[in-house]
């Protein structure tokens, strides 16, 4: 049976209860109906990690957008992308504040020789056989590049798959070397070299370049379909001294490395994973001064460590397991921790157990259950998507946040120019990124008997004057939040809601509204303070 509950109005008023405690008053509320309540309470005192931002990546179909599709479509992509606009309760955009851009390996312009069938997982190089740059490579990247500082989102991660095609052993983006890297031996200097031009030239153009991510998941071998290449810790540790001289050589004073990008959160902290002694333990490997592969001492390797969120992420139980472990390892030499790639790469999920079957809403669903443990349980500072745009191509949303349809349909042609459409995992991860802005500092948040259906996280800004919640619903009953919130030596002065559901596109409520989580759905209250 329903029950009678009750919902903040816009103009919210609290009472005051000691010093710095603040009750909402059951006065200032309108009777609505909702299936249950919960008990939320919010502690300004108990403060965890700083974010750094959210973000996504411009791998594989941004150069073809940016490059052939027309103006009004890469427009609006990159809108819906970096926009921070919110127009009468509707948000523009979802405002990413950190974007990875691939720099690619050459596999494009060996186009059908490179091996790799499918021509948008080919990337281009700005660096020639001949040793000479063209930076009019990677155009359409280079586009996006562009929209993202236009609309704000300054922090650029360069990442790289492959080192270029005249440095690998095979002379191929991907790698027949297995477990070992495809980095021929006497070309470790030249890739850190080469990376580091890349870094200077975008930041001669007015980028800020925070990270180097020389190498992605190491931990596969990446023997076909895409650049890759498998890479043992040892030659990791060989490469990452290579770029930090090439770092300092070359005056990239606030350039930092961003190590390892493993393959999944578990490589970080086994010490015998599946894939082998030589490419588990990482964060000991690297981090403890006893390892013959240390280099938390270099000048450009900050106390961070990143990694991918696939794999460990199918149910409530081993997402809260992993992550704690992530946690407790890199608490071990105060480490901040990244995450960097996710997508629905599984099946199975517990919100969804096969992909076929589920709704949009329900992929979303099960990524906000991975934001919020990544966030939560390892203490991410950074979380970011994989494929920002690709085609359905028959796999529903699981691999983009914007749909990209050529006109002559989803298995079409990418350089033909066609329509664009959001997703639910577009605005679900916009109830994170476009108010969870960089600087704002995780507190503490605890739901009253809390299970895996209802869960939340609670976020202050760096001057105090705003507070933010973000929940997840994804049960079948809507739920109405009484908030406690403690310990922030400011009242709430106004209150604002924003709902991503099967029917919203992460829309602020009306007033009669507030207070309420809808079934299966994504939300994010807002509190203004003073």
């Amino acid at each position: 049976m329903k029950r009678f509950l009750f919902f903040l109005l816009m103009g919210l008023c609290i009472r005051c209860n000691g010093s710095d405690r603040y009750i909402a008053s059951e006065n200032d509320f309108i009777r609505l109906m909702a299936d249950t309540t919960i008990n939320v309470s919010v502690n300004g005192e108990k403060c965890y990690q700083i974010i750094d931002g959210f973000g996504a990546s411009d791998a594989w179909t941004i150069n073809y957008i940016g490059k052939y599709w027309n103006t009004p479509a890469k427009e609006g992509i990159a809108k819906l992308l970096f926009s921070q606009n919110i127009q009468s309760g509707i948000p523009d955009g979802i405002g990413l504040s950190m974007w990875r851009v691939n720099i690619g390996g050459g596999t494009a312009e060996q186009g059908s020789a490179s091996g790799i069938s499918d021509k948008t997982r080919r990337a281009e190089c700005f660096l020639d056989a001949g040793g000479s740059y063209d930076w009019t490579k990677q155009q359409g990247q280079q586009y996006f590049i562009q929209q993202a500082k236009v609309y704000g989102c300054n922090n650029f991660v360069l990442f790289s798959n492959t080192p270029p095609v005249y440095y690998t052993e095979n002379g191929l983006g991907y790698s027949n070397r297995g477990a070992y890297s495809n980095l021929k031996d006497d070309c470790y200097g030249k890739f850190a070299d080469f990376l580091s031009t890349v870094a200077n030239h975008f930041i001669q153009e007015g980028y800020n370049v925070s990270y180097i991510s020389p190498v992605n998941e190491p931990q596969w071998n990446w023997s076909s379909g895409q650049e890759g290449s498998g890479w043992q810790n040892a030659e990791l540790a060989k490469l990452a001294r290579a770029l930090n001289q090439s770092l300092i050589n070359n005056g990239l004073n606030n350039v930092k490395m961003l190590l390892a990008e493993a393959g999944a959160w578990n490589y970080l902290y086994e010490a015998d994973g599946s894939v082998g002694v030589g490419r588990s333990d990482v964060i000991n490997d690297f981090f403890n001064p006893e390892s013959n592969d240390y280099i938390g001492n270099l000048s450009h390797m900050p106390k961070l460590i990143c990694s991918h969120s696939y794999w460990t992420d199918l149910n409530w139980n081993t997402l809260y397991n992993v992550r704690s472990k992530v946690y407790a390892a890199a608490k071990q030499y105060n480490l901040k921790v990244y995450q960097s790639e996710w997508c629905m790469m599984g099946n199975g999920y517990e919100d969804c157990p096969n992909y076929t079957n589920a709704s949009y809403m329900d992929i979303a669903l099960a990524m906000s259950k991975v934001i919020y443990h990544d966030l939560v349980m390892a203490n991410a500072s950074s979380w970011s998507f994989w494929t920002s745009c690709a085609q359905e191509e028959g796999q529903k949303s699981r691999y983009y946040l914007i749909r990209i349809i050529p006109s002559d349909g989803d298995y079409g042609d990418i350089v033909n120019s066609g329509t664009y459409m959001a997703s639910k995992n577009l605005w679900t991860l916009g109830n994170y990124s476009l108010f969870v802005r960089p600087g704002y500092q995780r507190i503490d948040l605890k739901i009253n008997n809390q299970t895996s259906t209802f869960f939340g996280s609670a976020y202050i800004s760096p001057s105090k004057d705003k507070l933010i919640a973000v929940y997840t619903n994804t049960s079948n009953k809507s739920i109405k939040v009484q908030t406690d919130i403690e310990s922030l030596g400011k009242k709430v002065v106004s209150f604002k809601q924003y709902t991503t559901s099967s029917t919203k596109n992460l829309e602020e409520e009306s007033d009669e509204q507030k207070g309420i989580i809808p079934a299966k759905s994504v939300v994010t209250f807002v509190y203004d303070l003073n």
